[in-house]
Formats: structure tokens, C-alpha cells, sequence
């Protein structure tokens, strides 16, 4: 029985919401990609925040673990728009056309190295998400597009005060 928990079947009723299914399907998939960056974001955040040295530990230490936090809770944001959308949230694959654009590559040395490695992969997934933003308000989904305006807004910020850190 607990198997069975692990395969989820997506329910036979369509979803009518003024999407049609090809872009409903689009859009999830653009969606699974930006899940795919956003739980690598976790992951990368979280080793950094446990690793970090130097003078700028603490801030490099408190500022990981509210990104880490607020990814984690962003992650669950878009698996349940992926859901809403008629399609199940899984993982995209790292080698399909939808790839991750963030590196799970968390191996920087120094803090700066770290800040500068996470502005790299911020601005690499605000990328993508205006792109998927775009492509859904072109297919009139009006409430992907709200989620990754939220998300990029989010991102942004975050690379702002990353920069500010590591600026001289």
C-alpha cells in the first residue's frame, strides 16, 4: 500500500480552466525545469551556509539559511501550480530540453567565491523563469505568470544584496 503513495495517478477529470492542454502541458514542463533550479538552489545554499569561513561567515551564514527556507517553501509554491495545472511536479531531467540552469556544483572555496557562484545561478534562473513567464502570458495564464514575477522579484532582490556583501 505505502508503494502506491509513490506513484501518484493523476485523476481522469479534465482540467477546464481556459488553458488548453497543450499549453497547460508548456507551461508544467517550463515549470519542472524552475523546480529542478530552485531545489538546487536549496541544496547549493545549504552547503554553502553549512562551509562558509572567513569574516563574512555571518552574514553569508544568516543570509543562506533565509534563502534556503524561502526556496524550500517556493518549491512547494510551483509543484502545486504544476498540479493545478492537470500535470504531476516531477524533477525535470538534467539532460532534457527543459535543463537545469543552475550548477549543483558547490564546490567555491572562499566566501566570495560562494557569493559570487549563487549571483551566478540567481540570475541564471531569473533568466528562465522570464522566459517561462513570457511564454505564459502569451498562452493566457495569468497565475504562472503572477508566480514567477513573484519568484523573479525574489531572486532579484537576493542578487542585489549579494553584490552589496561582496562589493569593495
Amino acid at each position: 500500500m505505502a508503494q502506491a503513495a509513490l506513484k501518484p495517478e493523476l485523476s481522469d477529470e479534465p482540467v477546464s480552466t481556459g488553458i488548453d492542454e497543450a499549453a497547460r502541458e508548456k507551461i508544467a514542463q517550463a515549470l519542472s525545469a524552475i523546480l529542478t533550479d530552485t531545489y538546487y538552489l536549496v541544496i547549493k545554499s545549504h552547503i554553502y551556509h553549512w562551509n562558509v569561513v572567513g569574516p563574512m561567515f555571518h552574514a553569508i551564514h544568516n543570509m543562506t539559511e533565509e534563502q534556503y527556507t524561502n526556496l524550500f517553501q517556493a518549491a512547494d509554491d510551483i509543484a502545486e501550480r504544476i498540479r493545478a495545472l492537470g500535470h504531476k511536479a516531477p524533477i525535470a531531467d538534467a539532460a532534457g530540453p527543459n535543463q537545469a540552469v543552475v550548477s549543483m556544483d558547490a564546490s567555491a572555496k572562499s566566501a566570495h567565491d560562494m557569493v559570487a557562484d549563487l549571483i551566478d545561478d540567481h540570475e541564471a534562473a531569473i533568466r528562465k523563469m522570464r522566459e517561462a513567464a513570457d511564454m505564459a502570458e502569451e498562452m493566457s495564464d495569468f497565475v504562472t505568470h503572477d508566480l514567477l514575477v513573484g519568484r523573479m522579484t525574489y531572486h532579484e532582490q537576493v542578487v542585489w544584496m549579494w553584490r552589496s556583501l561582496i562589493t569593495e
